[in-house]
C-alpha cells in the first residue's frame, strides 16, 4: 500500500488502489505463516474460556474472522500457504483445550469451509481488496459470509449431531450459524482495519494513550460487577477514537471490549447479565449483538470519514490545480458580478499591471480603463446582459505607475449548473502591448510604402499612379459641384540634348529643379504636381478657371527661367519649359481622358511654336490628336517614363 495515502486515511481500511505484495521472501512468508498458526491456537484457546457449558456453541470465535481477514488481504497465490497454515493453528488450539481428534478434525474442517468460500466470492482476483467502508461491499460480505459459507457448515454440523449425538437438527443448525455469522460479522471487520492501520510515529501519543486508556477503563467498570445498563457509555468514546485515531484503533477497543465483556458475562457480571429471566445462550447472543452494533457505528462513522477525507483530498486537488493555473498563467483571471464589480482577481495581475488583487477588489473598471475606451467595456457588458455567452474586446488599461497598455478581454457569463441563471462574469485579460506596437509598426510601414508607390523616387513629386487617382477624384467632386478643373502639362524643352551635352547626373538634377520650381509656385493643399513621365511634368489644378491656370502656368516657366541652368544645346542658352493648359467644367457623358487630351493638344501648340511659352486650349478638341503617351518612343513603357528613362524632344 502506498504509505502516503495510508497515512492519508489513518487507518480506514485497505485502499481499493493498493496492489498485494507478490514479491514477499519467503522467510517473511515463513514468519506471518507460523504468526498465524500462534495467534489461532491462543484464540481457540482463549474461545474456550467463553464458551457456554454446551458442546458446538461459543460466545466468541476469533479463529475464523482471524483466519478470513489474513486471506482477504493476502495475494491469492499465498492462499494455499495460509489454509494450511490457519488449519495447522486451529488443530493446536483444538488440541490445548483436549478436543477429541476426530471432532478436531471434522469442526475445524468446517471452519475452513465456512471462511474459504466467502472469501473465494468476496475476491476473485489480488486486486480486490477489501474496503469496508463501502455499504455495497458490506452488503456483500454479509451475504457471503452467510450463504454459502456458514449455511453449509452449520447444515453439516446439524448432521453431524443428528447422527453421532442424537441432538435435534435445527437447533444445532441454529445455534452454528447464528454464532459462526456473528463471530465473523465482529472479529473480521476489525481485524482487516488492524492489519491494515500503519502505526503511528509517535504523534500525539499521549492523547493517543489517554483515549485508549479510558476505552479500557470505561469497559471494564461497565461489565465488573454493575448491574446497570450503562453500555452506551462506549459508544461516545468509539466515536472519538475513530475520529482522532482511525477505524483500526477503534476495532481494536471493540476487540478489548469483546474479551473483557464477555469474561464477565459469562461469569454472571455486568448489565447483561442481569437478565437472569433467560438462559445463557440468549445473553450471549445479546452480547454479539452488541458487540455487532459497536462495529456497526464505528464502521458508519468510518464511512462518512472517509468520504469526508477523500473530499477534502479532491479539493484539496482542485485548489492545488487552481493555484497552479492561475500562479502560472500569463493572462489575468477576474471573476466580476454582472455590474462589473470585481470580487476575485489572480496574482498574474502584478506582472501585467504592478497593481495588487486587493487594490483591484470592489472597484469597477471605470478606475482603470482608459476614459476613450469605457464607452467598449460598457458595450461589452450590455451585450452580455442582454444574453450573450461570450465577446472579446481591446481597450487600455491604467496601469500602477500611470502607463497605459493594451489588453484584450475574453468575457463570459458563468451560470447555476442547476437553474442556469446568470452568477457573474469570467474575465480572462491578456497583455497585448506588444502586439498593438506591432500593428502600429506595420501601418506606418504600410503608410510609408504606400508613400513610396505614389512619390517619383527621382523628384519627390507624386508620380503618375497618384496622378491618375487625385484627377479621377477630382473629376467627381467638380462634377458634382459644377466648379472647373483644370490641368497643366509642362515639358523640359530639348531635353534629350541637354543628357546627350551635360550628361545624365546633371540631367537629373535639371528635372528635381523643374519639379522644386513648380512646388514652389503651387501652393494650395489640394493642387498636386506629379511627373508624368520622363521630363515631363502635370500639374492638378481643382476649382481653378482658366485664366488662373495660364497665371499659374506663366509663373512656373518664370521660376524655370529665372534659375538660369546652362543648356548649350538650346536656341535660349539656358534651361526652359513648355506648358499646356486645359480648363473645363466636367459634365455627364465626358471624362478625365478628355481633358488631359485638351492639355496635351495644347502642349503641343505651345512647343510647335517655339518653345518656352505657356498655350491654352482653345479648341476644337481633335480627338484624333494622339495623346502625350501615345506619342512617347516606341517600345518605351509607363513604367520607364517614370523612372527617367524617357527621353524627347
Amino acid at each position: 500500500m502506498n504509505e502516503q495515502l495510508a497515512d492519508d486515511a489513518r487507518g480506514l481500511m485497505i485502499l481499493r488502489t493498493a496492489k498485494p505484495m507478490r514479491t514477499a521472501p519467503p522467510a517473511d512468508f515463513l514468519l506471518r505463516a507460523l504468526l498465524l498458526v500462534a495467534l489461532l491456537a491462543l484464540s481457540i484457546v482463549g474461545a474456550h474460556n467463553f464458551s457456554v457449558d454446551r458442546p458446538g456453541f461459543d460466545i466468541l470465535w476469533f479463529a475464523d474472522g482471524i483466519l478470513m481477514a489474513v486471506l482477504l488481504l493476502a495475494p491469492r497465490w499465498r492462499w494455499p500457504g495460509y489454509l494450511l497454515a490457519g488449519f495447522a493453528g486451529m488443530l493446536l488450539g483444538s488440541a490445548l483445550i483436549h478436543e477429541s481428534l476426530s471432532r478436531n478434525l471434522f469442526f475445524n474442517a468446517l471452519n475452513l469451509l465456512e471462511v474459504w468460500l466467502p472469501v473465494l466470492l468476496l475476491r476473485p482476483r489480488s486486486a480486490v481488496l477489501p474496503d469496508f467502508a463501502r455499504p455495497r461491499y458490506v452488503a456483500r460480505f454479509l451475504f457471503l459470509v452467510c450463504f454459502p459459507g456458514q449455511l453449509l457448515s452449520a447444515l453439516l454440523n446439524g448432521a453431524h449431531n443428528v447422527y453421532f449425538h442424537e441432538q435435534p437438527f435445527w437447533p444445532s443448525v441454529g445455534q452454528w450459524f447464528f454464532s459462526g455469522c456473528l463471530g465473523i460479522f465482529c472479529v473480521t471487520p476489525a481485524m482487516v482495519a488492524i492489519l491494515s492501520t500503519r502505526p503511528s510515529r509517535n504523534r500525539d501519543m499521549g492523547w493517543r494513550w489517554s483515549l485508549l486508556a479510558l476505552s479500557v477503563l470505561t469497559t471494564v467498570g461497565i461489565f465488573a460487577g454493575t448491574h446497570l445498563p450503562l453500555l452506551f457509555l462506549t459508544f461516545p468514546i468509539l466515536t472519538v477514537i475513530t475520529l482522532e485515531l482511525g477505524l483500526g484503533w477503534a476495532s481494536a477497543c471493540v476487540l478489548f471490549s469483546a474479551a473483557v465483556g464477555g469474561w464477565f458475562t459469562i461469569h454472571g457480571s455486568g448489565p447483561i447479565a442481569m437478565d437472569e429471566l433467560h438462559g445463557i445462550y440468549r445473553r450471549a447472543i445479546f452480547f454479539q449483538l452488541y458487540l455487532a452494533s459497536q462495529l456497526f457505528v464505528i464502521h458508519a462513522l468510518s464511512v462518512v470519514l472517509d468520504k469526508l477525507r477523500q473530499s477534502r483530498h479532491e479539493l484539496a486537488s482542485v485548489q492545488m490545480m487552481h493555484s497552479l493555473l492561475t500562479d502560472t498563467s500569463r493572462d489575468v483571471i477576474i471573476l466580476a458580478d454582472l455590474r462589473g464589480r470585481r470580487r476575485w482577481v489572480s496574482s498574474s495581475v502584478i506582472a501585467m499591471t504592478g497593481w495588487q488583487p486587493d487594490e483591484l477588489l470592489d472597484h469597477t473598471f471605470h478606475d482603470v480603463v482608459h476614459p476613450d475606451d469605457v464607452a467598449i467595456v460598457e458595450a461589452t457588458l450590455k451585450r452580455l446582459t442582454a444574453g450573450a455567452d461570450g465577446c472579446t474586446c481591446e481597450y487600455r488599461v491604467r496601469k500602477r505607475n500611470g502607463d497605459y497598455l493594451w489588453a484584450e478581454a475574453s468575457v463570459r457569463v458563468y451560470r447555476d449548473p442547476r437553474t442556469q441563471k446568470p452568477l457573474g462574469i469570467l474575465n480572462l485579460v491578456r497583455d497585448i502591448h506588444d502586439r498593438k506596437l506591432a500593428e502600429e509598426q506595420l501601418q506606418a510601414a504600410y503608410r510609408t510604402m504606400e508613400g513610396l508607390v505614389t512619390v517619383d523616387a527621382l523628384t519627390g513629386v507624386s508620380n503618375r499612379r497618384r496622378f491618375d487617382e487625385v484627377l479621377a477624384n477630382e473629376w467627381r467632386r467638380n462634377l458634382r459641384d459644377a466648379t472647373p478643373l483644370s490641368i497643366l502639362f509642362l515639358d523640359v524643352d530639348r531635353f534629350k540634348l541637354y543628357n546627350d551635352t551635360m550628361g545624365h547626373l546633371r540631367g537629373d538634377s535639371c528635372l528635381r529643379q523643374v519639379a522644386e520650381s513648380a512646388l514652389d509656385i503651387v501652393q494650395r493643399p489640394a493642387d498636386l504636381v506629379a511627373r508624368y513621365g520622363g521630363e515631363e511634368f502635370a500639374v492638378i489644378l481643382p476649382g481653378t478657371p482658366a485664366a488662373g491656370a495660364m497665371d499659374i502656368a506663366e509663373d512656373i516657366c518664370e521660376a524655370v527661367r529665372n534659375r538660369r541652368l546652362p543648356h548649350p544645346a538650346s536656341e535660349f542658352g539656358f534651361v526652359t519649359v513648355s506648358i499646356g493648359c486645359a480648363t473645363m467644367v466636367p459634365r455627364p457623358g465626358a471624362g478625365p481622358l478628355e481633358l488631359t487630351a485638351r492639355a496635351d493638344q495644347a502642349l503641343y501648340e505651345a512647343k510647335s511654336s517655339g518653345r518656352n511659352q505657356v498655350c491654352r486650349f482653345n479648341g476644337p478638341y481633335l480627338p484624333s490628336v494622339q495623346p502625350m503617351e501615345a506619342r512617347l518612343p516606341q517600345g518605351s513603357s509607363s513604367a520607364n517614363a517614370e523612372n527617367g528613362m524617357l527621353t524627347g524632344d
